[in-house]
Order: structure tokens, then C-alpha cells, then sequence
């Protein structure tokens, strides 16, 4: 498992005031109170001492949609967090699938608190998902303060992660070659889904660095993040990285995933909405190729996914020496070659040369579109 780099901590204990709110959700009528250490950690970085400081003075207004649990309420929505409802595990915690009285199917993820950077993303995840709502931003139904328990309450993904998906059909594909059969047990991600995923992701990025005020820099995008419902529609998740604006800022220590961070960032801390343009280069390299930002068990020239895909980036010939052999070429190849330019273009070293995810996103509408119009007018597979 590829994990998050150490975050660094800064001074903590400073009086409590009024943050400001993005202009989007003072729109909205809604409103976070937060001191001033979870401004820190949410603009900073954050550390646990801020934030374990921090945690207990959120409060979010009648107008919000997030709810204060009780830690008893969610222990019997998991059924005292039994293995069988265990959906998965992280950097924050565990993560299980629970019912609420309500009968609303939910995630709920819980705290470790041995973990480094817990606290920290508790605080800076609550403050984000009651601010920012967007389709394509998954929704927190609320939280759990109660004594030193920590949990976050999410809509309830059916279809899992992409980085499941695609990592799946892979093993699958391996699997079944291993036992001389044809075809791997499950269908692929079709070229339509993996269009429309992006252009969810972009979408999802465009609002936080475009209409967010300040504009939100996520830092953590990865396949393993992009959540998707039972009708695949993606939904950004796990904000505890994420850090409120200014353009420009530099962070003391670099916050995120190996494979995914841009090279700026790695070198020098410079962060910027840049940042993400890149992480989602790699993401849309991730669905093209069907391969993982980093893998450990491929050849060592092919274990970085963008140093391997690097040469065929620069010659647009090559392109469709990318696209990932279980689609098994079902895809125009005027399009393939589009989405590998807008990665192309996402994954320049130099950050002013990125472009804006509202331009990635306006290309993506037209290949996802198209993929559609394709889909629905192919005919049905013979039995």
C-alpha cells in the first residue's frame, strides 16, 4: 500500500475566532464555526495537538446537512463495528458499512487513535464537507465527538473505489491467464465509464479550485479516493489533506501519495491548484492504461507509471501504446488520443504550463458525451 507522507506541527493553543467561509456555501446559508488552531490545520497543514484541540470546538449550524452522532448511535448502526461490515482501511482508520435508525445505508470511518495524522483529518474533513457540496464531492452525513472517539459518517459508495475496479479486472486477467482461460471473470471498465469517471473527477476539481472562495487545494487525488455509487458516478472523498488557499504557498513538509504529487511540490513544497492538475494527469493516465500510479510487482522501468508512460506522452505516434489491453481496442482512436493529450498536458513539469481544470473538464464533457452516443448506439452483444 502506498502510503501518505508525514505531515509537520505547527504551534497550537491560539484563542478561538470565526473563520471565513467559502463564498459558494455562505450562499448556501450554511456556516462552520471552527477556532482558530483548525483554520491552521486546515491552511497549514495542521498537527495533532492543534487538532485534538481543535476537534471539540466544531460546530456546525441547524443549516447543515452534517449530524452529531453519538458514538453508541454508530456502534449499533455497524453492529459494534463487527469484521463483517468492514468495507476497508486507511491512514485515518477503518472504515465499515453501517445502518442507521433511519434505515440509511452508510460508511462510517473511525478513527485510529494511534494514527499520526488522525485528529488533524478529522478536523479539516469536517470543516471541508460542511462547506463544499458538489455532485461530484461525496457527502458527509456527520460526525462523531463523543469523549476521544472520532468518526466520520459518509454516504454509503456501492461500486467501491476506482483503484478497486481497476485493480480487480487486473488480477482477474492474471488469474484467468494463469488457468489458460480466455477472458478474465468480469468485464472490464468500459471506455465510456472510464471517460465519464474523469470528467466527474475534473468536474469535482474544477468546483473546489473555481468556484470555491478561497479555492481548495485537494492534494490527495488518487484512484483509491475516487469513490463511485451504483450508478458509477465518481465522487471525490477523504479531505483530510486538503488545505484552503492562497496560490502560491509553500508547505514545510510535502503531504500526500508517492506517485501522484507533482514535481514542484516534491522539490521545493510549492503549492498551488497546479498541484491537482497534475495528481489528476495521473489519474487519467490510471484509466487509460488500466495501471496503477505505482506498482511493485511490474518490472522496475514500469513500477512509476508516468516515468514508463513518459516517452510515449512526448510522441503523439505512440499514444496508443497506452491504452490499456483489457479494452480490447473498443475505442475511437480519435478519441484515445484526445484524453492522452489532455494527461500530456496535465502531467508538464512546469506548473504554469498545466492547464486549468475547467479546460481539462471542457474536453472530457466532449469525449464523455461521445462515448455515450457511442455506447447507446452499438448493438447489443451477442448471447
Amino acid at each position: 500500500m502506498v502510503g501518505c507522507f508525514a505531515c509537520f506541527k505547527p504551534p497550537a493553543g491560539e484563542e478561538e475566532e470565526e473563520a471565513p467561509l467559502p463564498s459558494t456555501s455562505r450562499r448556501r446559508g450554511r456556516s462552520l464555526r471552527l477556532s482558530r488552531s483548525s483554520t491552521r490545520a486546515a491552511g497549514e497543514g495542521g498537527g495533532d495537538a492543534a487538532a485534538a484541540a481543535a476537534s471539540s470546538n466544531v460546530v456546525v449550524d441547524s443549516s447543515s446537512r452534517a449530524r452529531a452522532f453519538t458514538y453508541g448511535e454508530l456502534s449499533a448502526a455497524t453492529d459494534n463495528f463487527r469484521a463483517e461490515c468492514l468495507l476497508g482501511e486507511g491512514g485515518f482508520g477503518r472504515v465499515y458499512r453501517g445502518r442507521l435508525e433511519s434505515g440509511q445505508v452508510v460508511a462510517v470511518k473511525q478513527l485510529d487513535r494511534d494514527g499520526a495524522q488522525g485528529n488533524r483529518e478529522f478536523v479539516v474533513e469536517v470543516m471541508m464537507l460542511s462547506l463544499l457540496h458538489h455532485p461530484n464531492l461525496v457527502n458527509l452525513v456527520g460526525f462523531c465527538a463523543d469523549g476521544e472517539q472520532r468518526l466520520l459518517v459518509y454516504e454509503y459508495m456501492a461500486l467501491g473505489s476506482l483503484a478497486d475496479h481497476l485493480l480487480l479486472e487486473h488480477n482477474a486477467a492474471t488469474a484467468a491467464a494463469a488457468e489458460g482461460q480466455q477472458q478474465p471473470q468480469r468485464a472490464p471498465l468500459s471506455w465510456e465509464t472510464r471517460m465519464r469517471v474523469a470528467l466527474g473527477a475534473a468536474r469535482g476539481l474544477e468546483y473546489l479550485h473555481e468556484t470555491a472562495n478561497p479555492p481548495v487545494i485537494y492534494r490527495d487525488l488518487k484512484s483509491s479516493n475516487v469513490l463511485l455509487d451504483d450508478a458509477l458516478c465518481p465522487k471525490l472523498s477523504d479531505f483530510g489533506l486538503a488545505k484552503l488557499g492562497p496560490v502560491g504557498d509553500r508547505s514545510p513538509r510535502v503531504m500526500g501519495t508517492y506517485g501522484y504529487c507533482a514535481p514542484e511540490y516534491v522539490r521545493a513544497g510549492t503549492l498551488t491548484v497546479k498541484t491537482d492538475v497534475y495528481s489528476f494527469g495521473v489519474l487519467l493516465l490510471e484509466l487509460v492504461t488500466g495501471r496503477r500510479a505505482v506498482d511493485s510487482a511490474r518490472p522496475a522501468a514500469e513500477q512509476l507509471l508516468v516515468a514508463w508512460a513518459r516517452p510515449m506522452l512526448r510522441d503523439s505516434k505512440r499514444y496508443r501504446e497506452l491504452a490499456d489491453p483489457l479494452l480490447r481496442e473498443d475505442f475511437p482512436e480519435r478519441d484515445l488520443k484526445q484524453a492522452v493529450a489532455v494527461a500530456a498536458m496535465c502531467l508538464q513539469d512546469e506548473a504554469s504550463a498545466r492547464p486549468l481544470m475547467s479546460d481539462a473538464a471542457m474536453t472530457l464533457e466532449y469525449l464523455a458525451t461521445e462515448a455515450a452516443a457511442a455506447a447507446a448506439s452499438a448493438p447489443p452483444p451477442s448471447s
